[in-house]
């Protein structure tokens, strides 16, 4: 697979992750663009379940703000479909809004 591959399949949903981390960590090339694009990818992910659940708790809270979790559940989309569109680009560029806070705190190049 190729670094530019597997950067892209980071981005397709925790399987799609692990198989590109599976293969970045026995390959003997530890692309940059691939290290950063796994962090990133990481960190929407996690990003996306922890908002998710806050997201349910509020709606089951007030029910009336179901949009909400819409609205979230699209902001994520979106934010996903840039980053293959970064990793294809095979530019190292953080995700827009939440991209800076996970840049640096993932490192899988070890």
């Amino acid at each position: 697979m190729s670094n530019k591959t597997k950067a892209i399949v980071a981005y397709i949903t925790i399987i799609g992750w692990i198989i590109a981390y599976l293969d970045y960590k026995k390959s003997t090339d530890k692309s940059p663009l691939v290290n950063y694009h796994l962090g990133q990818s990481l960190g929407l992910i996690i990003f996306s379940f922890v908002l998710g659940i806050a997201v349910t708790i509020l709606v089951s809270i007030v029910p009336s703000l179901y949009f909400l979790s819409m609205i979230v559940s699209l902001v994520s989309l979106v934010l996903l479909l840039l980053g293959i569109i970064t990793a294809n680009n095979e530019t190292i560029k953080p995700l827009p809004i939440v991209g800076k806070l996970f840049e640096g705190k993932f490192n899988f190049a070890s």
